[in-house]
């Protein structure tokens, strides 16, 4: 079966390394701040300029004030600092974030990812992902492997206006966990229930099957 919401957020949690300072994205990649693995400690970003953010809130917990770049309500971690966006933006432009999760509507197998608009219908917009593109040396994507009219959103040339351009390593979907490499997407992981058939039959770029594809410990 292809990964709930959850299920993406706390896969792609397991990324994450003791020390890192993170940008979650608006979507899904929000939700990874609710999957941490116990022992490792990381700091998330947002570029609203908060560093150090928690858990979503309980209802008890809701503080109307504190937001993420989203808008949604938001806990601080021991630690976190509240400052200027602007200060956010310098600390993100200047390669001070380790990793940084994104959505998107398109991937391809140069690692060019579209995520900030589809000509035609209203879209929230850029926010700060043409800086996080641009800034962390580590970005993941998280989005779902088709569209819901079952058209893979793993193409070999992104059809969508760029975000950024051969800036995507790693792309985690509801049906697998791949990398970008030499211009193809190499297949690490499947999704527990799915087949590697249906893997391939759903990805319209370039796809290579090593002999070793292990399910994901979830």
């Amino acid at each position: 079966m292809a990964l709930t919401r959850d299920q993406l957020a706390q896969r792609v949690a397991q990324e994450f390394r003791d020390g890192d300072y993170i940008n979650l994205g608006i979507g899904i990649p929000t939700l990874a701040a609710n999957f941490i693995p116990p022992g490792v400690n990381v700091m998330l970003q947002s570029e609203n300029g908060l560093l150090g953010m928690g858990p979503f809130p309980t209802e008890d917990e809701i503080d109307a004030d504190l937001i993420n770049a989203g808008k949604q309500t938001v806990t601080m971690a021991p630690g976190a600092s509240l400052f200027s966006s602007a200060d956010s933006f310098a600390m993100i432009r200047g390669g001070h974030v380790d990793l940084t999760v994104l959505g998107a509507f398109e991937v391809d197998t140069q690692g060019n990812i579209a995520s900030y608009m589809i000509p035609g219908k209203l879209i929230k917009g850029m926010g700060g992902a043409m800086d996080l593109v641009a800034g962390a040396d580590n970005i993941i994507v998280t989005m779902t492997h088709a569209s819901k009219h079952g058209e893979s959103k793993l193409l070999q040339e992104c059809t969508l206006p760029l975000t950024g351009k051969g800036c995507i390593k790693r792309v985690l979907t509801d049906l697998a966990l791949l990398d970008i490499e030499d211009g193809r997407f190499i297949l690490r992981e499947r999704a527990p229930g799915v087949s590697i058939e249906e893997i391939v039959r759903l990805t319209a770029g370039e796809l290579v099957v090593p002999d070793d594809v292990i399910e994901m410990d979830l």
